[in-house]
């Protein structure tokens, strides 16, 4: 199964994506701390969607409008009462076909799981408002996480896919990881 294979042969850029994105949240200590932060999810999450948007229709995953997506992260950032119509430009991996797109979105969707952790990290930092786009699917995220891992694992049938599959998955990993990393003009305003 691709998901599977996905799965172990990400594990080390999906560490380090982790590990670079968990201690930028670490450090939010205000509202317009995380904001910013809310601000390099929005640009690297938009730059994917756009990426996987030819591919990733609703003949491909017929729940793709019910999908957690950079939309929510702008309605985020606006109840937190900040703006700012200028993203940073971030790249997403270049995807030619609909696995290579389902591939780049399982980090995506992915990162649904650690949601809850996420929520809780910010609680406890105080920040206890803007993280509906971290709640992910509430009670049906396995749900969600099962029918999307299935829709991959159904066009990634074909083994001389799977490479590719692999390789854009921990380009999206990197380039997820990055957006965290370099330093960026991730100014908010009211």
């Amino acid at each position: 199964m691709l998901h599977q294979i996905i799965k172990e042969n990400t594990h080390a850029a999906h560490q380090k994506a982790e590990g670079i994105i968990v201690r930028r949240l670490k450090n939010i200590r205000t509202y317009q701390n995380y904001a910013e932060v809310l601000k390099l999810f929005y640009a690297y999450f938009k730059a994917v969607e756009m990426a996987v948007a030819p591919f990733i229709t609703t003949a491909v995953l017929p729940d793709i409008d019910e999908r957690r997506n950079s939309s929510y992260l702008k309605k985020d950032i606006e109840s937190l009462g900040y703006w700012s119509e200028e993203l940073p430009t971030l790249d997403a991996p270049i995807v030619t076909n609909v696995v290579e797109a389902l591939a780049s979105l399982y980090v995506l969707e992915g990162s649904i799981m650690g949601g809850p952790y996420i929520v809780k990290m910010l609680n406890n930092s105080g920040i206890t408002q803007g993280t509906t786009f971290f709640e992910g699917y509430g009670e049906k995220s396995e749900y969600m996480w099962t029918i999307f891992t299935n829709t991959l694992n159904e066009y990634g049938k074909e083994v001389k896919t799977h490479a590719r599959a692999v390789e854009i998955a921990i380009e999206t990993f990197h380039k997820f990881g990055e957006a965290f990393s370099a330093p960026r003009d991730v100014s908010v305003s009211q």
